[in-house]
């Protein structure tokens, strides 16, 4: 099982990111072993002792107040977002961390979603939707949703999964053109959702099977960036209409924690918008009326296609 990761990488890995200069601290005559700061630079900007700052990335301290983690986050340039990482981080219990033993299989199910809310992703067409678990599952995707990215429904259980799909699927990076951008967020995120204090042998078992499947996973996952996925702006590529810049809302369920939908809307008279209007009326038109006179549902992938059920 992978190791995902804790106190000591998180503060190691947030003083390695800073320029010691950017701070304020003369030239050191000693080289330096490692880039950014070292451990006694971020007690002096703290205003804590090296020993115990020592003590604290290394876990070996007990509580701790909210004061120093404030001052220590201060010191690292801390983000909202890493801060209260850093306070979630410091307040697990080690004991309640449960490992997992060696070559035993993950035994959280993959969460059932509500036919009802499935129905509600559906339905949100001509909007892009798609269904996210905490662990960057696809839980339910519409049809314009599944051509924007790909025909989640089409493939295994196992494998309907945005992490695991721009990771190990070719395809991801075509309809990507930022996607590293993309990947190195969508790592961000997965880190963000996870909870130190609960265990996650599912996620131990995603992050170790795309650790060693792909390098720049690894990589990402190593430079332990923290990223909320609430909105933003991502450039798509489609084979009928070309590149389009979308924005990206994300809605929580309330009362399913964890899930959430991510939906896609071009600037109103944008060119985006007019290829999005393109896209969304071809969908139309491919899973339109069926031999039979009956209405198709099937999804439509990126080479103009009708994705087999």
């Amino acid at each position: 099982m992978a190791e995902l990761g804790g106190l000591r990488d998180f503060l190691t890995s947030r003083r390695r990111a800073i320029n010691p200069w950017t701070v304020g601290l003369p030239a050191s005559p000693v080289p330096r072993r490692h880039p950014g700061l070292r451990r006694e630079e971020v007690a002096v900007l703290a205003g804590i002792s090296v020993d115990y700052y020592t003590r604290l990335e290394q876990g070996r301290v007990g509580n701790v107040s909210a004061q120093v983690l404030d001052a220590v986050a201060r010191a690292l340039n801390l983000d909202d977002t890493e801060r209260d990482y850093l306070h979630r981080l410091v307040t697990t219990q080690p004991s309640r961390a449960r490992r997992t033993t060696a070559g035993s299989q993950p035994k959280t199910p993959r969460r059932r979603v509500r036919p009802a809310l499935a129905e509600l992703v559906r339905l949100m067409d001509p909007v892009p939707a798609i269904l996210q678990g905490p662990r960057m599952e696809v839980l339910a995707v519409n049809r314009i949703g599944a051509a924007l990215t790909a025909d989640f429904d089409a493939m295994p259980l196992r494998e309907r999964d945005i992490a695991r799909w721009l990771f190990l699927d070719p395809l991801a990076r075509h309809v990507y053109p930022d996607w590293e951008a993309v990947a190195g967020g969508t790592v961000a995120a997965l880190r963000r959702a996870w909870d130190p204090g609960t265990p996650d042998p599912a996620l131990e078992s995603l992050v170790g099977e795309l650790t060693v499947k792909s390098p720049e996973f690894a990589r990402f996952w190593a430079e332990y960036r923290l990223f909320e996925h609430r909105y933003g702006r991502k450039r798509f590529h489609h084979d009928v209409v070309g590149d389009m810049t979308l924005n990206y809302e994300t809605l929580d369920i309330a009362g399913d924690q964890g899930l959430f939908i991510s939906t896609y809307a071009a600037d109103p008279g944008s060119p985006s918008a007019e290829r999005l209007g393109l896209l969304i009326s071809w969908v139309l038109r491919q899973s339109g009326e069926d031999d039979d006179g009956r209405r198709a549902d099937t999804p439509v992938g990126h080479d103009g296609a009708a994705a087999a059920s």
